[in-house]
């Protein structure tokens, strides 16, 4: 048993919730960061697009409000909403106290930087740095975080499961108090304790064949959540975006919204547009919509792909604007100042998530879930675009100032924490299994739980979840536990919570399409939530 607790924080996740979550709390905390990988790989790195945030005069909160309400698809939670925006501009300023670049355009505006718009937007408030801005945020928030003593950071920690306090027969609220984390440089389980513990692990999206998501993209906290008996909303929300670079060669490959923000058109192999045939606002309507079209159109003319062409801009704007996207096009022998770019929609973004009140609480006392992890209301049936980095921004504050007031009452002593017993598991002899199981699982939720839905589908797809699901928990039992094994294990249990969400919505709303039911039903205007077997309720988190 292990006889003290390690640290006052433990954020298992490294982008720019989670370190900037860390970053924020008093410099006296004794905090721990685990990344499963380098700090820096995940999902903010690849960010492209920028933050959205009422940051010049001809715009206004309410206007932001408005629209993400409206690209909600009226499943907001409006005063969620309201406090993500408000708190946009200050957090913006905290980045630039960080040492964040953003693009600067003193000419235009009042702001003084370059803002930008995306689909959904009704005016220029996305500020970026150029087309990187998700690498510039999570360089320099870990720059940062590397010159803090009191932020430990374990690189290569996978986290296997939360360690709680057993479920109390009195319905008492059960308490996080740390988690087990695989070491994959030394392959040894560690149990680390913490007085709160924050899922910032991201989203959910590798549990697609294609995705524009990198590979540590595996749905970790959302699973660990749901299995520790967390409540988990509106998890048949997944964003698809309409616009990732179709080549071999280009795996994961982005195009951000903002190209067609700047006049970028969508059009077909013979170069006819077709976007204004599904929505009055054209390239620049909402993801969902976007991306429904190009998946239609492909089908009506049996395409691999479409064709997102700015070429008719000034060649040297499209380089100044779109820097990475010319560079990695040029390496394909596609030059986008003279040709359109070949494209196709991929998993994108988790608007579900593990249920949190607005301090980022979840159902278990100590235990905190922030950025793509959580639901958090905002993003309701679709995310605007841009809408996340401020999410991940705003709620890690919220979720830091609760922590910081927590710890100053908090008892030095947790309870002892248990060790990891490999006593009766061997290691495996047969990863092919792994390896294939992953490869039918993603194939199978594309093929039917993918953009456009159908009851059989879905039915097909919990049939198949089911027996997989029995082939790894036996698999988890008898053998010692990997990293490709780990993932697996979380990817089955997120496909479970998106089909289980998928079937019980009945209408089609955002981001969810089913072709037997093509009606928004004004009776199902609520998230979708899921309780698993083990949750208890408390009041600690009442919205």
């Amino acid at each position: 048993m292990s006889k003290k607790t390690d640290y006052d924080v433990l954020i298992i996740g490294s982008g720019a919730a989670g370190l900037s979550l860390a970053l924020r709390l008093p410099p006296e905390t004794r905090i721990a960061v685990a990344s499963k990988r380098e700090l820096a790989e995940g999902n903010t790195l690849y960010a492209q697009g920028g933050i959205s945030a009422v940051l010049d005069e001809a715009d206004s909160t309410e206007s932001h409000i408005q629209d993400t309400l409206r690209a909600g698809a009226d499943l907001c939670d409006e005063e969620v909403v309201k406090l993500v925006v408000e708190n946009g501009p200050q957090n913006i300023r905290w980045l630039l106290n960080q040492g964040v670049e953003f693009t600067q355009q003193p000419q235009t505006g009042s702001s003084g930087y370059h803002l930008t718009r995306e689909g959904g937007h009704s005016h220029r408030r996305v500020i970026h740095a150029a087309d990187a801005t998700g690498r510039v945020v999570e360089l320099s928030l870990e720059d940062r975080a590397r010159q803090q003593s009191n932020i430990t950071l374990l690189e290569h920690h996978i986290a296997i499961d939360l360690i709680c306090t057993p479920r109390d027969k009195g319905k008492q609220a059960r308490r996080c108090y740390g988690a087990y984390l695989l070491d994959l440089k030394k392959d040894r389980v560690k149990s680390i304790g913490a007085h709160s513990v924050v899922l910032a692990t991201g989203g959910s999206n590798k549990v697609y064949l294609y995705t524009s998501n990198p590979d540590v993209a595996t749905g970790d906290g959302i699973a660990m959540g749901w299995r520790a008996g967390c409540r988990i909303a509106n998890m048949e929300f997944i964003q698809f975006h309409p616009t990732c670079l179709y080549h071999p060669n280009a795996k994961s490959f982005l195009v951000t919204e903002a190209v067609r923000g700047e006049g970028g058109i969508l059009v077909l192999p013979d170069g006819k547009r077709f976007m204004d045939a599904y929505d009055e606002r054209g390239e620049l309507a909402p993801r969902d919509i976007v991306a429904r079209a190009i998946d239609n159109e492909m089908k009506l003319h049996g395409l691999d792909c479409v064709y997102l062409d700015i070429s008719h801009r000034d060649a040297d704007f499209i380089r100044a604007h779109f820097p990475t996207i010319y560079a990695k096009c040029m390496e394909l022998g596609i030059d986008i100042t003279r040709e359109p770019i070949p494209v196709v929609p991929a998993a994108h973004y988790t608007c579900g998530g593990i249920w949190t009140d607005r301090k980022a609480r979840t159902d278990i006392e100590g235990l905190y879930a922030v950025g793509e992890t959580a639901y958090t209301g905002l993003h309701g049936a679709n995310r605007m675009a841009s809408n996340s980095l401020l999410e991940c921004l705003v709620f890690s504050e919220l979720a830091a100032e609760d922590i910081a007031g927590k710890l100053q009452q908090a008892e030095n002593a947790l309870p002892p924490l248990p060790h990891w017993d490999e006593s009766r598991v061997t290691d495996s002899d047969e990863a092919v299994v792994v390896a294939h199981n992953w490869d039918e699982l993603r194939r199978f939720m594309w093929d039917y739980v993918g953009i456009v839905r159908r009851n059989k589908r879905l039915a097909r797809a919990r049939r198949r979840i089911n027996l997989l699901q029995h082939e790894i928990r036996e698999y988890y039992s008898n053998f010692r536990v990997t990293n490709d094994l780990l993932e697996l294990r979380n990817l089955a249990d997120v496909a479970e919570l998106i089909i289980l969400s998928a079937m019980r919505r009945r209408e089609s709303r955002g981001l969810h399409f089913n072709r037997d039911y093509p009606w928004q039903d004004e009776n199902q205007r609520q998230p979708t939530i899921l309780i698993p077997d083990n949750y208890v309720a408390s009041d600690i988190n009442r919205k």
